[in-house]
């Protein structure tokens, strides 16, 4: 289970890296540019949370985000202080960019799977995630 894990993995994230080479980005630019995009106005604390990374592993990939147009930071609007992330266009294409090879490579293998086979493959998915964090996954997630 563990080696179709890391197979899968590899094949899910293989065509959306051919496309971050080109732009000289990597995983982590990608999954900024993902979670942003799903969530505008998310502020930089709670992407940390989600990431499970470090406040100076974000700030090099975000400020290479916003140099290069793909994300806008903005101040919160009670809290000055704090910082709140936008897909710019631009980065909103990327994330779609990004986005739409991994959804038909999902969709493709869901096709062959029945009803029921997709909820275990979903339930499947959920079990992998910490039991602490599931609940705040799922209200993120909006399932």
């Amino acid at each position: 289970m563990i080696e179709l894990l890391f197979y899968a993995y590899r094949d899910f994230v293989s065509d959306p890296d051919a496309v971050l080479a080109t732009f000289d980005f990597g995983r982590a630019h990608h999954r900024v540019v993902h979670f942003v995009s799903r969530h505008p106005g998310m502020p930089v604390a709670d992407l940390l949370d989600i990431l499970k990374i470090t406040k100076q592993s974000l700030g090099r990939v975000l400020k290479q985000l916003i140099d290069t147009g793909y994300i806008e930071q903005v101040p919160g609007p009670v809290d000055r202080r704090q910082r709140l992330l936008y897909p710019t266009a631009k980065g909103r294409a990327l994330s779609l960019r990004l986005t739409e090879p991994q959804a038909r490579r999902v969709q493709a293998a869901f096709a062959g799977l029945s009803a029921e086979e997709r909820r275990g493959a979903e339930h499947f998915l959920r079990m992998m995630i910490d039991a602490e964090e599931r609940d705040k996954v799922t209200k993120l997630i909006g399932r």
